[in-house]
């Protein structure tokens, strides 16, 4: 029997080795970027950092990065949770509808978005433009989670505050808000790492911030002590977004034996606003969904540079589904320890070890595909533009969406289980086997599928870490949307939404199941 340690009334295993040593194994993989930074600016010097860093320019570039990242995690927050509640928890008609439309801009890539209303009027660029665009691309990543809570959440403490004299928006704000809070949190923690680390959507509309600015260094002038520079203020605003993050969620019990009496949802009458509310929520479909679109069947009907060259597209097909899925599998792989060490041990070294996880993320895709190629080419050159270097760069970029996922599938299986298990004389192995993984398959299913949308569309690292002679729908439609070939670069854009829409259906269908 592995011996159990009462902390605060937590109920917590020693650190199996094994485990143990997977998860730091991860955390270090995960923080190779971060040690590419460190080292350059230690090669800098203290001097060199106040030259590159003490700049107008970086200042400019701050309040650009620090102004996107809050009004669009508020944005995201408002829009995602505001939506959250009226399809699940209001007599809005059409729920089953509106719970598809509202995760469907999860398979519409940013940067095709800010194509889009890039090429309706030019004049839509600037932080404002920004704002809305990113927002509409990753308030789905707020949407799911606040969803799939309100869809489980108990009604009896809503009846007990109703019984106690509170109102509709007292109840809300004192009973369902607590429990939506790791949810919210953990979903504005992904909105603000992309949008840190966003470069596409931000680049076509005209706004610099740092992620931008780091590719313009290195593809212009070459400067890697600047760029490196520009890298190290990300790290802290992620660091930054980290720690705000796990001082406002704390530490929350999701879990519970048993799935208590059923017991039907307090369902909300909208009355008078009924009309609005479904005149809002089509709005936002319009906007996230309309625009981009209709842009691209716009561009395939009239510009001149239409082609549908049937052998390229179907090769670049494959090779974004195959890359797609063997990122979302090695992704997930790789999230299992993290996840088991953070929510089964509740300590300093979990915390540290799933934090790390997340610093990757925030960096630009450029950032991270360089350090990968310096530690290739130093240690392992025979991982130089490999498929596997490819797919670790993937792992490092996108490790927070399937972070998110399995955390929360397994916050919501009872550690009693696996003391069950144990006491039956089951081993570690046949626990994690046969307790948790049926336990949290739906948890590692949806981490997968974001994962997945993620892989299938991105661009910056795939550009300098595919083999040679490797293209994807992402990097085919940069180049001939960057050549101003809209025509050609919009079925490569549709081919994109087309097979992302499945997965983002299923991971919506997963999410109602949960």
């Amino acid at each position: 029997m592995i011996p159990i340690v009462e902390a605060g009334g937590t109920r917590r295993l020693r650190y199996p080795p094994l485990r143990l040593g997977a998860a730091v194994a991860v955390g270090v993989l995960t923080l190779v970027p971060l040690g590419y930074v460190v080292v350059g600016a230690l090669g800098v010097g203290w001097d060199g950092i106040v030259a590159l860093v003490w700049r107008p320019r970086v200042g400019e570039l701050l309040v650009n990065t620090v102004s996107l990242t809050v009004l669009g995690m508020a944005a995201a927050a408002m829009l995602g949770t505001a939506a959250a509640w009226l399809v699940e928890r209001t007599d809005l008609p059409g729920r089953g509808m509106w719970t598809g439309l509202m995760a469907a801009p999860l398979a519409v890539p940013a940067f095709v978005n800010s194509f889009a209303w890039y090429s309706v009027s030019p004049s839509v660029q600037g932080l404002w433009a920004a704002v809305l665009v990113t927002t509409l691309s990753y308030y789905p990543l707020v949407y799911l989670p606040v969803a799939a809570v309100l869809r489980g959440v108990d009604p009896a403490f809503e009846e007990m505050s109703r019984a106690l004299g509170n109102g509709p928006w007292k109840t809300f704000l004192r009973v369902v808000m607590p429990q939506l809070r790791p949810a919210l949190l953990g979903g504005v923690l992904l909105v603000g790492l992309h949008l840190l680390a966003e470069f596409g959507a931000l680049q076509s509309l005209r706004f610099a911030t740092f992620t931008t600015a780091i590719y313009d260094q290195f593809q212009s002038t070459f400067n890697g002590s600047a760029a490196t520079m520009l890298a190290g203020v990300l790290v802290l605003l992620c660091l930054f977004l980290l720690v705000g993050e796990l001082r406002l969620a704390g530490r929350v019990r999701t879990a519970r034996v048993g799935g208590g009496a059923a017991r039907a949802l307090v369902m909300h009458r909208l009355g008078g606003v009924r009309v609005p509310a479904l005149a809002g929520m089509a709005l936002l479909v319009v906007l996230a969904l309309g625009v981009p679109l209709g842009s691209i069947a716009f561009w395939l009907a009239t510009s001149t540079s239409t082609a549908f060259p049937i052998a390229a597209l179907a090769a670049t097909t494959a090779t974004s589904l195959g890359l797609g899925a063997a990122g979302a599998l090695v992704t997930v792989v790789l999230a299992v320890p993290v996840a088991w060490l953070a929510v089964r041990h509740g300590g300093r070294l979990s915390r540290l070890v799933e934090r790390s996880t997340y610093i990757g993320s925030s960096l630009p895709g450029i950032v991270v595909a360089l350090a990968l190629i310096t530690v290739a080419v130093t240690v392992v050159p025979a991982l130089y533009q490999s498929t596997a270097m490819l797919l670790t760069a993937y792992a490092v970029l996108f490790m927070p969406r399937a972070m998110v996922s399995v955390r929360t599938a397994l916050g919501q299986v009872p550690p009693e289980l696996d003391d069950v298990a144990r006491s039956l004389g089951v081993g570690p192995r046949g626990v994690l086997v046969r307790v948790t993984l049926p336990l949290i398959l739906r948890g590692l299913g949806s981490g997968a599928s974001l994962v997945f949308l993620a892989v299938v569309t991105e661009l910056t690292s795939t550009l300098l870490l595919a083999p040679i002679g490797t293209r994807t729908l992402a990097t085919q439609f940069w180049s001939n949307s960057s050549e101003i070939k809209y025509g050609a670069a919009a079925p490569y854009a549709l081919l994109m939404v087309v097979i992302s829409a499945p997965v983002a259906y299923l991971l919506t269908r997963e999410s109602r199941r949960t």
